[in-house]
């Protein structure tokens, strides 16, 4: 029977210590690509940007650099200002309200799961996650 010797701290760090590689870089769209996919001019994109209406970064060259949700976010902003004829400014507070009223509805559902209401019927009684 052999005994282990114990490890030192220096091992056990090493043992311990979690190491994360990258295997590929963040997706990123770039400005051209944006408009391409969007249909609008790039010089429209930036305004998005300078209003807050889509969300970029910068490089250190300062160019702009979006996530790949980007169209889909102007695409949101394009049906606001056709749909309901709103100007720039009043979409992003639309946006701000529904960002808000979806994220009470996923916290009234979290907390409606978690404690149901007794006088509810039975078929509304909810006692695991929703399935929906």
């Amino acid at each position: 029977m052999s005994v282990r010797p114990t490890p030192t701290a220096a091992q056990r760090a090493r043992e311990t210590a979690t190491v994360h590689y990258p295997l590929t870089r963040p997706y990123r769209l770039s400005l051209d690509v944006v408009a391409r996919r969007s249909g609008l001019h790039p010089d429209l994109v930036r305004r998005f940007v300078a209003l807050s209406l889509v969300d970029a970064a910068r490089d250190a060259s300062g160019e702009l650099w979006f996530a790949a949700t980007a169209p889909s976010a102007i695409a949101r902003v394009q049906r606001l200002r056709t749909g309901l004829c709103l100007n720039y400014a009043a979409i992003g507070l639309v946006l701000d309200l529904l960002d808000r009223i979806e994220s009470l509805e996923t916290e009234l559902r979290r907390v409606n799961a978690a404690h149901p209401r007794a006088d509810a019927p039975i078929g509304q009684r909810r006692s695991g996650p929703p399935w929906t």
